[in-house]
Parts: structure tokens; sequence; C-alpha cells
């Protein structure tokens, strides 16, 4: 596992706080919680978002935008995520926003499931790009995949 500092959205007053609690931002993935809720002086869902987003980023080669889409997908942990699958995810992903993604973004998935249950792996997302292929050219897509690729979508 990843021992870098993760990308969080804190906000200032949240930053100072960690300072003044001697809480890096490497060990937020494996604060309580609570305790975050408590040191920073925010809900217990601001928390376990935070949490969650750096527990996600504490695998090799996941940013801030993969720990999103596990966390719009629902999951909070690794050991949520553990019985889970990268086709299924993507497919319920590309289904929640309306568009499909780009391939990666299953490659990814797929790598985030795989360390929730080999959490001392190296792999890194794109090491699960010829799974996801040989997956696809066997299986295909959902016959209902949105039409709209990512790049089509209007910020």
């Amino acid at each position: 596992m990843r021992t870098s500092s993760p990308k969080l959205p804190l906000t200032d007053e949240e930053r100072i706080r960690l300072r003044e609690s001697k809480i890096k931002l490497k060990d937020v993935a494996r604060t309580n919680p609570t305790e975050l809720s408590n040191v920073l002086g925010v809900s217990f869902e601001r928390a376990q978002l935070l949490c969650a987003l750096s527990a996600f980023q504490t695998i090799p080669s996941i940013g801030p935008r993969a720990a999103q889409w596990v966390l719009d997908l629902g999951y909070y942990s690794l050991n949520e995520i553990k019985e889970e699958n990268g086709s299924d995810l993507l497919n319920r992903l590309e289904e929640q926003y309306g568009h499909w993604v780009d391939p990666c973004v299953e490659d990814a998935l797929r790598c985030i499931v795989y360390h929730a249950n080999n959490p001392n792996s190296e792999k890194c997302w794109f090491d699960f790009t010829e799974e996801r292929k040989t997956y696809r050219a066997q299986y295909g897509y959902p016959t209902g995949r949105p039409s709209l690729a990512w790049y089509d979508v209007k910020s």
C-alpha cells in the first residue's frame, strides 16, 4: 500500500485542525471517522468521506478521481467492496452517470477490488487492462449501456 499523502478536499480550517492534532494526511485512512469528526469539528458523514477517499488512495496508482468513483457507487471502505467485480461496478457507474466512461475506469475499479482482497499487492490499475479487454471481448457491455461518451458530456 502506498504511503504518500492522499489528495483530500479539505478546507483551510480542517487542515489547521489536522495539524493541531498531529494527524498527517497519510494517516487519515487509518483514522476512525468518529475520531476524525471530533478532531475536525465536522459531521460523521464528512469525516467518513475523507477517511474513505484517503483509504482508496492508499492503493498504488489510485488517485482522488478513482476514489471518488467508488464513493459515488456507495462504498466507504475496502472491506465493503471485496465481493464486487470491476465489470459490474463499471456498468453501475455508467448507468448512474448516464454516459459511458473511459475504459481505464474499469481497470481502476478492478484494481480496487483486487486490493481489497490482496492488501499487500503492488499491482496498479494498468495491470488489469488485459483482463478487462479479455472479459469485454467475451461478454461485451450491457445492451442498455448509455450511448453518450464521457468526452461528449458538457461540464
